[in-house]
């Protein structure tokens, strides 16, 4: 039996059929780039699907694990840390929650989008507020309250009823004046959806949801948990479109590897939650945060956000530059790119990238997702377009 065929079955005998066959059995990683258990090498062009902000291995990491896993890795949440402390300031600092901010800590961005879920249905400002609304292909979490925000029916149909409450609009400007009135509680948005293959909303429409929401004392927020963390060339895409919501989300990016999510909240979105409403016996704990603080604060020291905002223009340039009858168009912001195909090949072009030696991902039929580690530099981009055109050269034409 070969090596190759030793793993698969392993996997096919022993993990849930709800998890797709992999692609590889990866053994090890360094900065942008991972083996698989043949020896070969792959540039790590979607790092987690956007989580490994400092790629793999990074010694900021490697000692906050290290060092906070032997001095305190875990307490009840009837006590605090100081790690957990400085990562709720740095988060209310980052996101510019300013002193009204709050931080509810919880392991993953379903978790922090379910915490999200339940501050819409405690902003009761008028009896009526029973609507909460989400748009359509859009991606906030497969447990039921963020499956419930999804707006990709495929992902419901089996799982429904679901929690009641959730109406899915068009992403358009008209769909949001049709929509917002005293009857909604919130309204939760993804800024560029990443799921449906980095698809932005459309121009205006974020900005004119915070006036509706805010005229009509209707939370906005904001799912963050792909865009986050620098990803998109700011710390969070919200602040390129000039506007403040309610409320954010985050996970993926912020631990660099290491689960955690976390919901912050506004000014008076801050006062929704009271003693007892929620709660979660790992979140925050000591390792998650140490992590955490070792990973932002190594985002913001070595300028990881200025360099995702260029390296993005770098590798979309390059994108547009490959003459390729299967490139249709290049989306996006940062290192948060999405290539629209002209057909629907993107699971050919992910598989001969992966041949190539080049992971990137087929986020539908026609979108190909890259999400690299905010850490690429010059040799990884010109690695990159190596090998992204020898993707897209190895897939026949129509």
């Amino acid at each position: 039996m070969s090596i190759e065929t030793a793993w698969s079955d392993r996997f096919g005998d022993s993990l849930m059929k709800s998890m797709g066959s992999p692609f590889a059995l990866l053994t090890r990683g360094d900065g942008c780039y991972v083996w698989d258990e043949s020896g070969k090498q792959y540039l790590d062009f979607l790092a987690g699907i956007a989580v490994n902000s400092l790629g793999h291995a990074h010694p900021a990491f490697v000692e906050a694990v290290s060092h906070q896993s032997a001095t305190l890795a875990h307490v009840s949440n009837y006590f605090t840390t100081s790690p957990q402390l400085e990562l709720a300031e740095r988060l209310k600092r980052i996101t510019g929650a300013g002193a009204e901010g709050r931080v509810y800590f919880g392991n993953s961005g379903a978790e922090a989008n379910e915490a999200a879920f339940k501050l819409a249905r405690l902003n009761r400002r008028g009896s009526d507020r029973h609507r909460i609304l989400a748009v359509h292909d859009s991606f906030h979490g497969r447990t039921m309250g963020a499956l419930a925000l999804t707006g990709k029916p495929a992902l419901r149909d089996a799982f429904e009823p679901m929690p009641s409450g959730v109406e899915h609009i068009d992403s358009t400007i008209e769909a949001l004046e049709r929509s917002i009135d005293s009857s909604v509680s919130a309204l939760i948005l993804e800024p560029i959806k990443g799921e449906a293959g980095v698809v932005e909303l459309p121009e205006g429409f974020l900005v004119r949801a915070r006036e509706l929401t805010a005229q009509h004392d209707v939370l906005l927020i904001l799912d963050e948990i792909q865009t986050g963390a620098g990803r998109t060339g700011s710390w969070f895409a919200f602040e390129q479109f000039g506007i403040v919501p309610d409320a954010v989300t985050m996970a993926k990016g912020m631990g660099g590897g290491f689960p955690i999510g976390a919901l912050v909240t506004f000014g008076w979105a801050s006062e929704l939650f009271q003693r007892g409403m929620h709660g979660s016996t790992f979140g925050g704990n000591p390792l998650a945060t140490a992590v955490a603080n070792a990973v932002l604060a190594e985002i913001e020291s070595a300028g990881l956000v200025h360099n995702a905002a260029a390296r993005g223009e770098e590798i979309m340039r390059i994108i547009r530059d490959i003459d390729s009858p299967h490139v249709a168009e290049v989306r996006g912001r940062g290192l948060l790119i999405g290539v629209g195909l002209t057909r629907p090949i993107a699971a050919a072009v992910s598989s001969a990238a992966l041949d190539a030696g080049l992971i990137v991902n087929a986020a539908n039929d026609s979108s190909i997702r890259i999400a690299p580690p905010l850490i690429v530099g010059d040799d990884e981009v010109r690695l990159f377009a190596e090998r992204f055109r020898m993707a897209l050269d190895a897939v026949p034409s129509a």
